[in-house]
């Protein structure tokens, strides 16, 4: 296919890469690819260890190329069932090649933090559709992605900006007056912040009602993640940080709305399921089909309600707008130390408040300067990173 931004028409299908296919938004995309096998084709798939889930899928989809992040996992005994047709590519590079291959049409984004910016920023630049779910990516160099694209040529895939980018549709950016993100809260809504000094990481990944990867989880329980999408919406929709406010809506029936100048407001409704953004990214600017089973019979729900998000008991919320409004390299600076602190507290290696307190030392002591070059960025987050470190260990 020669026009990346435009859906497979009824006779050609869309040649996708899938970076990162054996987490929660790759092992979904491989499913909607299941259903639409007619109009998806998946020609590149690529994890970071786990060779058994890349195995399985390269060889359901008969995928031309594979890619395995990790080098200490590229000699894995399983890798020699693939086949024999499937070139294997190995280390965190082959990102960049599976993204840029000439026959891919779309990017699937899915690989999971920081490590996505260097694919992600090589297809904005190569022209690819990409349906993203990489966030942090945006967030970190949002600076330099962004006026590389051109109109639909991103769709988003979580479902809040999947939602606002629905609800925009058709409008003229003059009229949008305010973007209402919403938020279910994570399971500890309602608590005060000394409730959540010893929770447990059990605790923390019982989502009232998502079901997504760790890291993720991690960050919907402390509002990081919405704190990344307040920024991720101001990048996808240019919009100031003070144009966006979020609500919490329990039911994660709401998605998002996006409120205009007349007074009207436009929301989009629907599952809690991934699969319906990821079909729609791929589809845009059309609709396919979905299953029966991602239907709501909507005169049995219970009732919707909305409430505000109390940014004193979750700070990481506060942080995140804090880092939106200086903008430059302060989003890196603020992911890099969420990532990890958000992988000690999965650990057991420090508590559930430690990860704001991570973020909030690491912002302080950061020097902030003009968003230049990825590899500018990775500096920044490497040194992010080893402040956080220090931080943990009692030494910033």
């Amino acid at each position: 296919m020669s026009n990346h931004t435009t859906a497979a028409s009824d006779t050609d299908r869309l040649n996708i890469a899938v970076l990162g296919c054996s987490g929660s938004i790759g092992t979904q995309t491989l499913d909607v690819a299941r259903h639409h096998s007619s109009q998806v084709q998946i020609l590149a798939l690529s994890v970071h260890h786990n060779t058994k889930k890349l195995v399985e899928a390269a060889r359901e989809f008969s995928c031309s190329y594979v890619a395995v992040t990790d080098p200490a996992h590229s000699d894995d005994s399983v890798l020699q069932e693939l086949p024999q047709e499937t070139k294997l590519l190995v280390g965190p590079e082959a990102l960049v090649t599976l993204a840029t291959l000439p026959e891919v049409d779309c990017v699937v984004s899915a690989v999971v933090g920081f490590a996505g910016i260097e694919s992600n920023y090589a297809a904005a630049k190569a022209g690819k559709r990409l349906a993203y779910a990489n966030k942090e990516s945006i967030v970190v160099g949002g600076d330099l992605i962004m006026p590389l694209l051109h109109p639909g040529q991103l769709i988003p895939v979580d479902s809040e900006h999947s939602a606002i980018f629905q609800c925009l549709q058709g409008e003229q950016k003059a009229s949008l007056y305010r973007i209402w993100l919403t938020c279910s809260g994570g399971p500890f809504f309602g608590k005060v912040k000394q409730e959540l000094e010893h929770v447990t990481v059990q605790d923390a990944l019982a989502h009232p009602t998502w079901s997504m990867g760790s890291k993720i989880t991690i960050d919907s329980a402390t509002l990081m993640n919405k704190g990344l999408e307040v920024i991720e919406a101001c990048h996808l929709f240019d919009v100031p940080e003070d144009k966006i406010t979020v609500l919490i809506q329990r039911q994660s029936r709401i998605h998002s709305m996006v409120e205009f100048r007349d007074g009207s407001i436009k929301a989009q409704l629907g599952a809690s399921d991934m699969r319906a953004c990821i079909r729609y990214a791929l589809s845009y600017p059309k609709r396919w089909d979905s299953p029966e089973a991602e239907r709501i019979d909507w005169g049995s729900e219970p009732p919707i309600t909305f409430n505000e998000p109390d940014m004193e008991t979750f700070g990481c919320l506060k942080l995140a707008r804090q880092a939106s409004r200086t903008g430059r390299t302060m989003p890196c600076a603020m992911n890099a130390a969420n990532e990890v602190a958000n992988a000690a507290f999965r650990r057991g290696d420090c508590g559930f408040l430690d990860i704001e307190r991570t973020c909030a030392a690491v912002m302080e002591h950061h020097t902030i300067r003009p968003v230049e070059s990825v590899h500018q960025l990775e500096e920044v987050d490497a040194e992010s990173r080893a402040q956080a470190r220090e931080y943990l260990a009692g030494r910033l």
